[in-house]
């Protein structure tokens, strides 16, 4: 069954000039959102907007360091201003560090990790919400990881910052949900992206190790991630709320 309920619908995307965070955004114009995509990548940003333009599709780009306070806060007015509401956040914008182990892990590379996966969600959010409350209604999902929901070797900062991920994801949710706003995250797993690409191309051996880390043996692709997202984001999970969705093949089931 056709989910019509983002017909219209004002969704903002991080992260949304390649991997997880387009193909969501190419789903949730598919259903009829409308669109501000943001991401620190301008050019390809602007390309993605440029082809949704000539499908007669309505979307924005707004280019935003999600590490930035000001910046985040310049990103909500600019999607404000052309769309007078934000029905929906996507906060999906987030980096890779290489693997290691905690004792080896660089200090420069842990704490950048931290502050784009974790700071840019909490930033995001907070303005985000300030919105939401205004309007009395919205739905928030952020991009964890099952690196959030367990124990994830060589990923340390990784996996910190997607803990907090799904704790600030939680936290909201329950402070939230009396004014009508949802919060929830989806937990993919290994998952067919540049940034997994570039992992395997440091360790070319690994790629078979993701393919078989699932009882599914394969990675996931990034479109099954995206349709969950807009599942969450749609009126058919209206109950749904303080939840991380693994999207991880049976990983977590083990």
């Amino acid at each position: 069954m056709m989910d019509h309920s983002l017909a219209g619908k004002i969704v903002l995307i991080t992260g949304a000039a390649n991997g997880i965070g387009l193909v969501t955004a190419q789903c949730l114009a598919s259903a009829g959102a409308r669109l501000m995509l943001s991401d620190i990548d301008e050019v390809s940003g602007w390309e993605a907007v440029s082809q949704f333009q000539k499908l007669g599709l309505d979307a924005w780009f707004t280019r935003c360091d999600v590490t930035d306070g000001a910046s985040v806060q310049a990103l909500v007015a600019a999607t404000l201003a052309r769309f007078e509401r934000i029905d929906c956040a996507v906060n999906n914008a987030g980096i890779e560090h290489k693997h290691t182990r905690l004792a080896d892990h660089d200090d420069d590379d842990f704490d950048r990790v931290i502050a784009v996966n974790l700071r840019g969600v909490y930033l995001c959010m907070k303005y985000e919400l300030r919105v939401m409350l205004t309007q009395g209604a919205g739905v928030i999902v952020n991009t964890a990881s099952v690196a959030g929901l367990g124990g994830a070797p060589a990923l340390a900062g990784y996996a910190a910052s997607k803990h907090g991920v799904m704790g600030l994801t939680r936290t909201a949710a329950v402070e939230y949900a009396a004014q009508g706003i949802r919060v929830n995250a989806v937990c993919p797993s290994f998952t067919n992206t540049d940034m997994v690409k570039r992992m395997v191309a440091a360790k070319p051996r690994l790629n078979e190790s993701l393919a078989n880390a699932s009882p599914m043996k394969r990675m996931g692709e990034p479109d099954e991630v995206a349709r969950a997202i807009a599942w969450l984001c749609s009126d058919e999970s209206s109950y749904v709320n303080g939840q991380g969705l693994a999207l991880d093949g049976g990983m977590t089931a083990w």
